[in-house]
C-alpha cells in the first residue's frame, strides 16, 4: 500500500496505484476463497433487466438485486451466510477511511469485456455518514463521475489494477459509474476481465470510530 496524495474529482479521492502487484494477487487470492463460499450470481434489476456484472458479497451484509428490488440482506441468494471480509480487504477500508469501524458490506462485482455499470447512487445503506470505498483488480475501466442530482456535466478516469476510489463528503450519494473495460490490459487476471470490490457500512445505527 502506497502513501500517495490522491487526485480529487468532483469529490472523489482517487488513489492511484495504491495497492502493489503482489498486494492485489493477495487480494484476487482471498476473494477466490470468498467466491468458493458465496458462487457470483447473474443478478436482475427489479424491472427483470439482466445485470451485464455477476457479484457475490462478503460481511454481515449483501446486496442484492431481483425482481423484488434492490437490499442488503443477511444471506447469499441460495440461503447461506455470507462469509467474512477477507482481512486484507479490511486493511485497506482502514488505510484509506483512517475509521476503525469496519465495514457490514463488501460487494464484489466481477466484469467480463462487454460488461458496464450504469451512472448510480449508493443509496440502500441506512447510514451515509461513513464513505464507500471501491477497489479495482485487472482490466482498466472507464470510470464517470457525476453529481448529486442526475444530469449535468460528468468527469471521467481510467482506473487501473491496484486503484481505489473513496466517495465520502460532497460525493457520497453522487451517481457515478463504469462506461467500459479495456479488456485485456492487466494479467492479474487469468482469463482478462475486471474485479470491483465496494466496501460499505450500512448499519443506521452505526457511528464512527476514530483510531486511537
Amino acid at each position: 500500500m502506497k502513501a500517495i496524495k490522491p487526485l480529487m474529482i468532483n469529490g472523489f479521492e482517487i488513489h492511484k496505484g495504491f495497492l502493489s502487484r503482489a498486494d492485489q494477487a493477495k487480494v484476487v487470492q482471498s476473494l477466490r476463497h470468498v467466491v468458493s463460499q458465496a458462487p457470483l450470481v447473474s443478478p436482475v434489476t427489479p424491472s427483470g433487466k439482466p445485470m451485464t456484472v455477476r457479484q457475490t458479497s462478503a460481511g454481515k451484509l449483501g446486496w442484492v438485486t431481483d425482481t423484488s428490488g434492490y437490499r442488503y440482506q443477511a444471506t447469499h441468494p441460495n440461503g447461506t451466510p455470507w462469509p467474512a471480509v477477507p482481512s486484507q480487504i479490511t486493511a485497506i477500508w482502514q488505510e484509506v477511511t483512517q475509521c476503525m469501524r469496519a465495514p457490514d458490506s463488501c460487494l464484489v462485482n466481477f466484469y467480463t469485456e462487454h460488461a458496464k455499470m450504469g451512472l448510480h447512487q449508493d443509496k440502500d445503506e441506512g447510514n451515509f455518514d461513513f464513505p464507500v470505498v471501491s477497489i479495482s483488480l485487472g482490466d482498466d475501466a472507464l470510470f464517470r463521475m457525476g453529481h448529486v442530482e442526475r444530469g449535468g456535466k460528468t468527469e471521467s478516469i481510467w482506473l487501473s489494477s491496484g486503484d481505489v476510489v473513496v466517495m465520502g463528503g460532497a460525493a457520497r450519494l453522487a451517481y457515478h459509474g463504469i462506461d467500459k473495460l479495456r479488456f485485456g490490459s492487466s494479467g492479474l487476471l487469468t482469463q482478462g476481465g475486471r474485479v470491483n470490490v465496494t466496501l460499505r457500512v450500512v448499519d443506521q445505527g452505526a457511528s464512527e470510530q476514530q483510531p486511537s
